[in-house]
């Protein structure tokens, strides 16, 4: 069992609750690294300490030493929250804040990620971000099987259709339900906006986030949702 974030928050560092703040920052470092090499201290941190810690896939001296006079010189001396604090509003400013990836592919056999993110749906192939929607341009999601579409309306009226293919129809829906729950929580101001079904409906067993109207179309294998 593992307790994590779900919705991350689209600025952090402005959560009320130090505990909440607290917990979020421990779930976006593990996402991001999991060593903690501390306050600089000569005593502990020797010259060459960072190349015992691999930050990066393409790792080098040069890096490695940029690494150790940035921890020395920029960040020595702050207290634990402050540290916390200015991690945080790092994190958020990263294109991959916040990002769940699927594996799906796209029209062309190309391998891609697909993610729901505080500000949006995001494409990406390898370490590039090939797509980039807002939540406002989204206006219906939709998956047939173990494919995906995402139907968006942007300025001048134009308007896509993004198809993608899941691995298996069971992720498939699994990717559109996340993407149905992320949508309604960061578009929709008020939770009393949102339409719940109870969790004793067996398909949908752990979560009580979703819409009344698209029961019967999830049961029916199709999912589909639209904003009116």
């Amino acid at each position: 069992m593992c307790f994590r974030v779900k919705f991350y928050p689209t600025d952090p560092a402005a959560l009320k609750e130090e505990i909440t703040r607290y917990l979020v920052f421990l779930q976006i470092k593990r996402d991001l690294y999991h060593a903690e090499i501390g306050d600089y201290d000569p005593g502990k941190h020797p010259e060459g300490y960072s190349s015992k810690f691999q930050f990066f896939p393409k790792h080098s001296e040069k890096l490695e030493r940029k690494i150790a006079e940035i921890h020395k010189s920029e960040l020595s001396g702050q207290t634990p929250a402050t540290s916390e604090l200015n991690f945080l509003r790092k994190a958020q400013t990263l294109e991959t804040y916040g990002v769940d990836p699927h594996p799906c592919k796209d029209v062309s056999g190309n391998a891609a990620f697909l993610a729901f993110t505080p500000f949006g749906f995001v494409v990406l192939q390898g370490n590039k971000r090939v797509h980039f929607i807002k939540w406002n341009e989204v206006t219906k999601m939709k998956f047939e099987g173990k494919t995906f579409y995402l139907y968006v309306s942007q300025k001048e009226e134009k308007k896509i259709v993004l198809t993608y293919f899941a691995p298996t129809p069971e992720a498939c829906k699994h990717l559109w339900k996340c993407g149905i729950e992320n949508q309604a929580f960061y578009k929709l101001e008020k939770s009393s906006q949102v339409r719940t079904v109870s969790s004793s409906n067996l398909f949908f067993k752990g979560s009580r986030f979703r819409y009344r109207e698209i029961l019967a179309q999830v049961n029916s294998g199709t999912g589909e949702s639209q904003h009116r």
